[in-house]
């Protein structure tokens, strides 16, 4: 009974208070200066605090959901993974002249070698039908002095437990260029002293990237397994946007020859 009450209390506020602002939004061209000085800054703090709330509501409310983790897998997938920077929102939403090794959550860093950066990155809130994560990665690269541009992805320790040389390691994701670029995914293991690496270019043809990692082709030592990450790599980034809308891993055993 208690909360029905409250809830209609604060109905009936809230319709008062629709009809006070109405009445004065109508007779603003005749209110007295020194009121409507008064009334116009109790609105701007007003419209502050409703914009703040339509800004959450409407990245709480738009599919897809925020934490979701869910995304199709392989058969016989042992292990799968969304990165958090595409399940959650950040603290931030963007950053500008991007330094090196700045980290993006706890999983993403970036890195570079430029003297001046002129890079950009803003976490965006995906709306799309298609899809899945609800949240994408944009990157605005001006221009570009330095050598290289990547961005490094650090898997959890779980994709390392259990990890044998007859894994294939699956990596998706949604990808969209201004203009044509090349992008490459490297996959480090460290084992002991040594880290196994395999290179893949991603293909930009349609937006949607699959990629495998078979470590089948690698010297890995199964019993030292200590870490994982990925490399994406981007070749010539300069005055071009990238959008990553999504980012997937999973692990399945490839099977028996």
């Amino acid at each position: 009974m208690g909360q029905r009450r409250t809830g209609l209390f604060e109905k009936l506020l809230s319709r008062g208070t629709r009809a006070f602002w109405s009445r004065a939004a109508n007779a603003a061209g005749t209110t007295d200066l020194s009121v409507l000085r008064s009334q116009r800054t109790e609105a701007r703090i007003l419209r502050q605090k409703l914009d703040e709330l339509t800004y959450t509501a409407d990245s709480r409310l738009a599919w897809p959901r925020i934490g979701l983790s869910n995304f199709p897998k392989p058969a016989g997938t042992d292990w799968s993974w969304r990165p958090q920077l595409w399940r959650g929102a950040l603290p931030f939403k963007g950053i500008s002249g991007v330094e090196s090794k700045t980290m993006l959550g706890d999983e993403v860093t970036i890195f570079h070698d430029c003297q001046i950066s002129e890079l950009t990155l803003r976490q965006l809130r995906n709306t799309r039908q298609e899809d899945l994560a609800p949240f994408g990665l944009r990157m605005d690269v001006f221009q570009f002095d330095g050598s290289f541009l990547s961005l490094v992805l650090a898997l959890p320790q779980l994709s390392c437990e259990g990890l044998t040389r007859r894994h294939l390691l699956r990596m998706e994701a949604i990808v969209e260029t201004e203009t044509p670029l090349e992008i490459f995914a490297r996959i480090n293991v460290r084992h002991g002293p040594n880290t196994e690496q395999i290179v893949r270019e991603l293909p930009l043809d349609d937006g949607k990237v699959m990629v495998e990692f078979d470590l089948a082709y690698t010297k890995l030592n199964e019993k030292r397994v200590e870490s994982m990450w990925i490399d994406l790599i981007f070749e010539g980034p300069q005055m071009n946007q990238v959008t990553i809308r999504d980012v997937t891993f999973s692990r399945n055993p490839r099977a028996e020859l």
